[in-house]
């Protein structure tokens, strides 16, 4: 179901998409993010706005209304996950660029702006993304530490860009991220010839990811890069249900499985996790007396373990079926 605000056919094409996927939104936060939007500094006649409903128990479409918008659509996706979501508002897009927003973000003012000129300036990045605020609903507890990137808060200190496929320093997170569209059209083609690539992602309440990482390796795919830019700043609304232990534990779980996933899919090497040893366990348990580690921290990094576990299984079962890309998966 695709619902159009104003009619617009006598306009040109948008220079750029906007796809917000969202499930089961709060509403307080969705307004919020629909309200940055319509604050942005770019000209709407030069963006369109695809608000995807993904599944949600009461539609959206007839409770928020985008008739400001000249360009606005209200699409429904029935197949839960925030993949099937992002897919469905490529194949929906008509920009050369996509910036995804999530539904507990607000973009500066003038972030549309910048994503594009920053595009142009920066024709060899396929992605690209910045800063992340964080909004605390409730204070952050103290043990929480450098794990607060669990909660994707990112600072960008300066402008960096590569192209190198391990590790993270320059592949943006989802919130904001900005993708050339033949980038877009490559994940596409990934995820309907690869079921394991579209199994990334978050699906209800579940805390997989690594989804836009897998879009952000279809730029290097494509021999361009990844990158972060200072010019772009978004707020996240961080809610007070996110800040327990019980949410870093199931981030923790998630997260470690999926990177083993991720990494499987795309070939890269894993290995089977080893139990920590007797010698280990004291150890670990000297480092916590020693450095005073909050309890918290530790069931934390026990989580991370039993991630790393399940993703293992997870990845050989995927793998099972293509013997030889299992070989190069496992190789050390």
């Amino acid at each position: 179901m695709v619902a159009m605000g104003r009619f617009c056919s006598s306009m040109s094409g948008p220079k750029t998409s906007v796809v917000l996927c969202t499930h089961d939104p709060r509403e307080d936060s969705l307004r919020r993010t629909l309200e940055g939007l319509r604050a942005q500094t770019l000209p709407v006649d030069q963006w369109e706005l695809l608000l995807v409903d993904n599944a949600s128990r009461a539609p959206l479409s007839g409770r928020f209304d985008l008739t400001w918008h000249p360009r606005a659509r209200h699409i429904r996706e029935d197949e839960l996950g925030l993949t099937p979501a992002r897919l469905r508002g490529i194949r929906e897009s008509q920009a050369e660029v996509l910036v995804f927003v999530d539904d507990d973000t607000v973009l500066a003012p003038d972030y549309l702006e910048q994503a594009l000129a920053v595009g142009e300036q920066w024709p060899f990045v396929g992605a690209w993304g910045g800063s992340v605020i964080p909004e605390y609903e409730k204070p952050l507890p103290d043990w929480v530490g450098d794990q607060v990137w669990r909660l994707t808060v990112v600072e960008v200190r300066e402008d960096i860009w590569s192209n190198l496929r391990e590790g993270f320093a320059t592949i943006p997170v989802g919130a904001g991220m900005c993708v050339r569209k033949n980038v877009c059209l490559r994940y596409l083609e990934r995820c309907r010839n690869n079921n394991n690539s579209k199994a990334l992602g978050r699906k209800g309440t579940g805390l997989s990811g690594y989804e836009e990482v897998e879009l952000a390796h279809c730029a290097m795919d494509l021999g361009l890069g990844t990158g972060k830019s200072t010019r772009l700043r978004l707020t996240h609304l961080i809610p007070a249900s996110r800040l327990t232990l019980d949410y870093f534990v199931r981030h923790a779980e998630g997260d470690a499985a999926s990177y083993t996933m991720f990494r499987a899919v795309r070939g890269f090497p894993i290995q089977e996790p080893k139990p920590l040893s007797f010698m280990g366990k004291i150890r670990w348990f000297v480092h916590r007396l020693k450095n005073r580690v909050p309890r918290e921290r530790f069931e934390i990094q026990k989580a991370h373990q039993r991630g790393l576990v399940k993703g293992y299984k997870l990845a050989m079962e995927c793998l099972a079926q293509s013997p030889a890309s299992a070989d190069d998966a496992t190789k050390a």
